[in-house]
């Protein structure tokens, strides 16, 4: 059984949490969900998913136990894949709704330009994360071709040592926000540091130009 871990007193609601858990069982399986629950100490969330609800909840320790399970089960390389599949399922099945709460679904901001778009829609996503959970995100436009997306505080890598960034299952979030918010666009998101690895915040990198 794994050691019992500190809590980080910092929370996603229940609502993103269930969201990210029911992604993973839609990537890997009821099996492959349940030993992942297994390896991160979470068995009492074995068919009892978090509420679907917006109470802030669920602590960072044990998101972040989801995703170093993820890794120790696959490996880096399967890790990695999965949690990025998982991030996009995240974003696929439930927080679509949310950019919708900030206008990021309306008539008006489809008929906007890309370069609008991107300029208004990923700050609205930050915005989602920082208005409903303890994350702590900013957006910096970098000019033509980049958007730096920061992560101050971390649900991903809470207290996590690692030699590489490690929170691939935003990064997979982050693409498909993208392609929701672009209306249909594939974009090139990179990660660039890491709190895990001692970096002072994490950073992605997206770049502005469609890679399909």
């Amino acid at each position: 059984m794994p050691p019992e871990r500190t809590k980080a007193g910092y929370y996603y609601p229940n609502k993103f949490a269930r969201i990210t858990i029911e992604a993973m069982e839609e990537v890997m399986g009821e099996n492959g969900l349940k030993a992942i629950l297994n390896l991160a100490g979470l068995s009492e969330l074995i068919g009892n998913y978090p509420q679907d609800n917006l109470e802030k909840e669920f602590d960072f320790a044990d998101y972040t136990a989801l995703n170093i399970a993820l890794e120790e089960m696959y490996g880096p390389r399967g890790g990695r894949g999965l949690a990025l599949r998982a991030g996009r399922a995240t974003f696929a099945q439930g927080l679509r709704a949310f950019g919708a709460l900030a206008g990021v679904g309306d008539l008006a901001f489809k008929v906007l330009p890309l370069n609008a778009k991107l300029k208004i829609g990923v700050p609205a996503m930050a915005n989602i994360f920082s208005q409903f959970s303890d994350q702590v995100s900013n957006v910096f436009d970098e000019g033509a071709d980049k958007i730096i997306y920061t992560l101050e505080r971390c649900p991903m890598c809470w207290n996590r040592k690692a030699d590489r960034a490690v929170c691939f299952v935003g990064q997979g979030l982050l693409q498909e926000g993208l392609r929701w918010v672009s209306g249909g666009n594939e974009f090139k998101v990179d990660t660039d540091t890491c709190l895990a690895k001692g970096d002072a915040m994490g950073r992605y990198i997206i770049y502005k130009e469609p890679i399909s």
